[in-house]
């Protein structure tokens, strides 16, 4: 994918799943999932284990395909150009839509270069000492690690390393960034800095969080999906979504009754 080839029309819609299903194999892990996520908004996608959450946000920046068998059916467009149109380019896709994992993984070099070289590598001109500053200072994480800037990300913290993931993630300048889990593993400290740390950034990107946590979801999101699982007759589940819409509405309102019986506890 060239810049050119990515539609500038304005839209509010930022992403859209149309028709979407996945396969690994010969096996159906989600089925016809149609969302439009919007610009700007943090949406949550929740829902039990195996439902394909998080099969659907690698939807929507090509991670499927470094899976060996996994393919993907339907259509999902970004600024109302198809992500999987022959000819797009895969790593181009990555940089306008980052990723940040369930499991802090900083590079196993200094705080610097986690930001330094992810720039590098992704043809950054510019000054890469103001791109690490910004890039930790909107990850709220410069004024804790400005004075040892030349030490090992992985002596951070595990709530500073989720951050530095995202400071990293941040610095290849994307337009929308995927969370898949991202405080799974952190503390109830941890988990609130990121939390804050996303509000602060939805003015600047669109968020798209996969979360187990019901009162995460509830309270950072914008927008909230429902997504629920059956098992086929060979064993195996198959997600499909159940309910989008306003996150008020989806935890006060829910249409759906399996939505209701999720997100007050009685199942998942």
């Amino acid at each position: 994918m060239t810049t050119n080839s990515v539609s500038q029309v304005a839209t509010k819609a930022c992403l859209r799943a149309k028709n979407v299903s996945v396969y690994y194999g010969p096996f159906l892990a989600v089925r016809d999932v149609s969302l439009d996520i919007f610009r700007n908004e943090i949406t949550a996608l929740i829902g039990p284990s195996g439902c394909g959450k998080s099969t659907l946000l690698r939807c929507f920046n090509r991670t499927n395909d470094l899976i060996l068998g996994a393919r993907v059916e339907g259509k999902v467009t970004f600024q109302g150009s198809d992500l999987y149109d022959e000819g797009v380019d895969p790593v181009y896709v990555r940089r306008r839509i980052g990723m940040v994992f369930q499991k802090p993984n900083p590079f196993t070099k200094s705080i610097y270069e986690n930001i330094a070289f992810a720039a590098r590598i992704n043809g950054y001109k510019g000054s890469i000492d103001e791109l690490v500053e910004t890039s930790l200072q909107r990850a709220a994480l410069w004024d804790e690690v400005k004075d040892k800037l030349k030490e090992s990300g992985l002596s951070l913290s595990g709530g500073q390393q989720q951050r530095l993931c995202i400071a990293r993630a941040i610095a290849i300048e994307p337009e929308v960034i995927l969370m898949d889990e991202p405080c799974s593993a952190l503390d109830p400290i941890s988990t609130l800095q990121i939390e804050e740390l996303m509000r602060e950034l939805e003015s600047r990107y669109t968020i798209v969080i996969v979360t187990h946590n019901m009162q995460q979801a509830s309270r950072i999101s914008d927008k909230t999906a429902f997504f629920n699982a059956e098992s086929t007759e060979t064993g195996n589940k198959v997600g499909y979504l159940v309910e989008y819409g306003d996150t008020e509405q989806i935890f006060s309102e829910p249409r759906e009754q399996a939505t209701q019986d999720y997100v007050s506890g009685r199942f998942g």
